[in-house]
């Protein structure tokens, strides 16, 4: 049974919208300003670690039109990974090893579980990754939080009366201030 790992690019207010240049929000690319050589290294460690990717559609496409132009190692591992996406729009899915995720959300996610080889690496995908965690689905979360605030934006956990708990795994310091905390699920 493959594991789901949630890994995700926050500030240290807790926002997760736009760390990469999307479009709309006021400080868009925050995440740039810390993302230093060794911060990409361990990205692409743990993309090389993984067997598939589990995304939403607007994660989906920006990594798309980020990652298919693009020439090196890590581009082509995200290019040759199997994509796994969580959508409603019928448009087609045209970047390498995306197939569409089919049927109600948490029992294909758990039957895609069962199925799939290696983890699965849920990138980012605020509204998917908050209805797993809800639902029990997600193995461990990796948060990669940057030193900045933005003051605004959406953020991880959703407002709820829900209690979880994680057991620290792993945690480690870049010489950006950048820090990396790896949670396991309890029980």
């Amino acid at each position: 049974m493959a594991e789901i790992i949630l890994t995700t690019l926050l500030t240290l207010d807790g926002v997760m919208e736009a760390p990469g240049g999307e479009p709309g929000h006021p400080h868009t690319g925050w995440a740039g300003r810390c993302m230093g050589e060794a911060e990409v290294a361990h990205k692409q460690a743990e993309a090389e670690a993984a067997g598939a990717l589990l995304l939403g559609r607007v994660t989906y496409e920006s990594f798309r039109e980020g990652w298919s132009s693009r020439d090196g190692a890590f581009a082509e591992r995200m290019n040759a990974m199997p994509k796994h996406v969580v959508t409603r729009d019928p448009a087609p899915l045209d970047w390498h090893g995306a197939q569409r995720v089919e049927g109600p959300l948490l029992p294909a996610i758990a039957a895609l579980k069962a199925s799939a080889e290696g983890s699965l690496l849920l990138c980012g995908s605020r509204r998917l990754a908050q209805a797993l965690l809800a639902g029990g689905l997600i193995d461990e979360v990796r948060l990669m939080i940057f030193p900045v605030t933005v003051g605004g934006g959406r953020r991880l956990f959703a407002e709820d009366d829900r209690l979880d708990d994680w057991q620290l795994e792993e945690h480690r310091a870049f010489d950006s201030g950048t820090l990396e905390l790896r949670y396991r699920r309890k029980g």
